[in-house]
């Protein structure tokens, strides 16, 4: 159920399911105040697994074939998931908004399409919901990514620090944010804003796990844990990585890295004459690739802020702390748990859209004119 609004604070719960297509994230946060001075506080989080959902969701969004019916019941189905996480993370309190995300089961702008029916989730909660967050940016010439710089210069800019903020999600993308304090001069902070996706991520690393060991992911980066550096197997990885870096674009679900893969690995992930290190070797290669070109994409900065459920993996994050030339924070640190960063974002987003503040920046998202007013509105 909505309350009254607030004109100080307002409880709103975020919801994101990224390209990894692994979980959906919900995080209940206060905001405070209005506009980019508002003060975020996270009350609780959820994390829901996909499950068998989450397989159908993968095979859609490599565009296999499914009929109407079938893609309206997974639709319905995946809008219960959200319904029901965001009735638990809400509990007892009473929730002003719902963002929601949606799965990106297609984007290759002009095109988008984040996945919901966000009138389940409005009925079932009586609480406003908006989402297609993308769908303006990209409609006006954008390409709707990165969408979180926003809620990023919100949550982590400094007034002394030049800080970059990486997600290591299902893609590794960054934020860059000139110092900046509280009540800062807003305008000017955000044209120095630089972001950008540069290279899959997760992707890469949880196709490996199942080329390599049979496991759907590297669970907190264990097997890559007990490999070594392979030169060879690096630079290959590397020249994958540098080609969609130096795309300048949103990478999306056209992005398919699985040639890239089989040339890198070869015969290993097939051949059972391949010993267990050399697997380990490969998947310890492409993490110390991942991080290589994504600190060469976001040069020289006075502190890094790593984000995403890649922060788990030790291995990816030890190469990011050994190849780093200044601080690095998880972004935990900062009081924003690594893997519902993005979660957090959307209640920000969501926050700023019901305010009418564009929410992306014409910069980052390639539009030859200022940013519109995001978001459609569902209403109980």
């Amino acid at each position: 159920m909505a309350r009254k609004p607030d004109t100080t604070t307002r409880l709103v719960a975020g919801c994101m399911t990224g390209t990894s297509i692994d979980a959906l994230d919900v995080a209940l946060v206060e905001l405070t105040g209005r506009g980019l001075d508002v003060r975020v506080r996270l009350v609780r989080t959820l994390s829901r697994p996909r499950g068998t959902m989450g397989e159908a969701l993968r095979r859609f969004a490599r565009q296999e074939a499914l009929s109407a019916g079938a893609i309206a019941a997974l639709n319905h189905e995946f809008s219960d998931l959200h319904a029901d996480a965001v009735e638990e993370v809400i509990g007892a309190d009473v929730a002003d908004l719902v963002a929601v995300h949606g799965q990106t089961v297609y984007h290759a702008p002009p095109l988008t399409w984040q996945l919901l029916e966000p009138a389940v989730v409005a009925r079932r909660l009586c609480v406003p919901v908006v989402s297609n967050l993308r769908a303006a940016d990209v409609a006006a010439g954008g390409q709707g990514a990165p969408i979180t710089p926003m809620a990023d210069y919100i949550m982590f800019r400094d007034a002394k620090e030049r800080r970059a903020v990486l997600n290591l999600g299902g893609f590794c993308n960054y934020t860059t944010l000139p110092p900046a304090g509280v009540r800062a001069d807003h305008f000017k902070a955000l044209d120095g804003i630089e972001a950008g996706d540069i290279c899959a991520c997760n992707h890469v690393l949880d196709g490996l796990s199942r080329l390599l060991f049979n496991l759907p992911f590297d669970e907190g980066g264990s097997q890559a844990l007990q490999g070594h550096l392979d030169e060879a197997c690096f630079t290959r990885f590397v020249d994958v990585f540098e080609h969609q870096r130096d795309l300048r674009r949103s990478l999306g679900t056209e992005d398919d890295l699985a040639q890239g893969l089989a040339r890198v690995t070869q015969a290993a992930g097939r051949d059972a004459a391949v010993s267990t290190d050399q697997r380990a070797n490969i998947l310890r290669s492409a993490c110390a690739a991942v991080a290589a070109v994504a600190l060469d994409r976001v040069g020289a900065v006075d502190r890094l802020i790593l984000a995403g459920g890649g922060v788990l993996n030790k291995a990816l994050l030890g190469e990011f702390q050994k190849r780093a030339t200044c601080p690095v924070n998880r972004s935990d640190d900062l009081g924003v748990p690594a893997p519902y960063r993005e979660a957090i974002a959307m209640a920000v987003l969501g926050a700023l859209c019901e305010e009418r503040i564009p929410i992306t920046l014409p910069q980052v998202t390639k539009l030859s004119g200022p940013a519109p007013v995001a978001g459609s509105w569902t209403y109980p």
